[in-house]
């Protein structure tokens, strides 16, 4: 499915939680696109360059264009190489592109984005993005653009999520279509807190060990002591011949 998706272009939502990254996917999906000859731009804000390209070969690093805000954001270092314009300009040039043939554009991530823009230009932005294939007025023969989007879907409210998931084409969840379960079910968690373990010493096993030792006769210990015992408390050790 998730390749029909990319063939047509759009925004693709990669939303990823604690229990399971989202970027091995995003770099997957980039690898693929990079394969397929595509241009890959890369909006790099979470990571280093250096630790993004890692796990790409030489011909798949060749083909990605990165736009490093990770290194300096906001220009405070004010060594000149900071973006232009900041994430919003590195956007909007990116709308205003003229190259000919497919593009696939990875946002890493849009969580990071949200967190320094409103929300209503972010989505205007992605819009943009992904319908260059569909401007009115334009008769030059543009080609798919793919933008992937990583989301932290934990970190937004349901007004962000609910408008990403309004414009994005498809969500790919990684933990769909999985053998096991990451999460319990109400019923199970229920079942789950009800058990007993067998090396738990709880409440109700002391009080059960209490009440059944009150009822029993107190307990003696017959010694009779044989011929070889040594019982001069003199030596105690006198049989060991030391």
């Amino acid at each position: 499915m998730l390749e029909s998706v990319l063939a047509l272009g759009g925004l693709v939502l990669l939303r990823d939680s604690v229990e399971w990254e989202g970027r091995s996917l995003l770099k997957a999906l980039i690898k693929k696109s990079a394969l397929r000859g595509e241009q890959v731009h890369v909006l790099g804000c979470e990571v280093s360059e250096e630790e993004f390209r890692e796990g790409f070969d030489s011909s798949i690093n060749s083909q990605l264009v990165y736009h490093d805000l990770f290194r300096d954001p906001l220009n405070w270092s004010k060594t000149g190489e900071a973006l232009p314009g900041g994430p919003l300009g590195v956007l909007r040039a990116m709308c205003s592109r003229t190259g000919p043939g497919p593009v696939t554009i990875a946002l890493d991530s849009l969580s990071w984005l949200l967190l320094h823009l409103p929300c209503t230009t972010v989505c205007q932005t992605l819009h943009a993005l992904s319908h260059q294939d569909s401007r009115p007025g334009d008769s030059s023969p543009v080609e798919h653009v793919h933008v992937l989007g990583l989301l932290h879907g934990e970190l937004h409210g349901p007004g962000p999520m609910g408008t990403l998931s309004a414009l994005a084409r498809t969500e790919v969840d990684p933990t769909t279509h999985l053998t096991f379960n990451l999460h319990l079910s109400k019923k199970e968690k229920e079942a789950k807190d009800s058990l007993t373990l067998p090396f738990q010493f709880s409440s109700e096993k002391q009080q059960a060990l209490l009440c059944r030792g009150l009822g029993q006769a107190t307990s003696h210990i017959f010694y009779e002591p044989d011929a070889y015992d040594d019982l001069d408390q003199e030596d105690p050790d006198d049989d060991l011949d030391i």
